[in-house]
């Protein structure tokens, strides 16, 4: 799958997120915002995700893989931090808040991408 199809997929499950979860906002402009916080979430998760999952192996192991739910929402935390330094307009009201959009953005990103594969 291509990197703008990726980015595309991204911003769609982000949109959805912020549509879903009261905790999640989103203040900037509406394509444009979603689609540069998109790539910038595909940047974090490129970078620290296989970080993480190093660190977090042996918290994996024991939890059978659901630690990586943890992992997801330390991944869009860090998205969601840099977005408001940058002023992109994406903003949680906390953990719980994160933990849950990463969970919705997880779900939807799985089933745009099947979606996408079977066509």
């Amino acid at each position: 799958m291509g990197i703008v199809i990726k980015v595309l997929i991204s911003a769609a499950s982000l949109w959805v997120a912020v549509q879903i979860l009261p905790g999640l906002t989103f203040t900037g402009e509406e394509a444009w915002g979603f689609l540069i916080i998109g790539l910038l979430l595909g940047v974090v998760n490129a970078v620290l995700r296989p970080v993480l999952r190093l660190l977090a192996l042996p918290f994996l192991v024991v939890t059978f893989g659901l630690f990586a739910l943890v992992i997801n929402a330390v991944v869009l935390w860090a998205a969601i931090e840099l977005s408001e330094a940058l002023d992109l307009g994406l903003a949680s009201d906390g953990f719980g808040s994160t933990f849950l959009g990463a969970l919705v953005v997880s779900l939807v990103t799985w089933a745009l991408e099947t979606f996408l594969r079977q066509r």
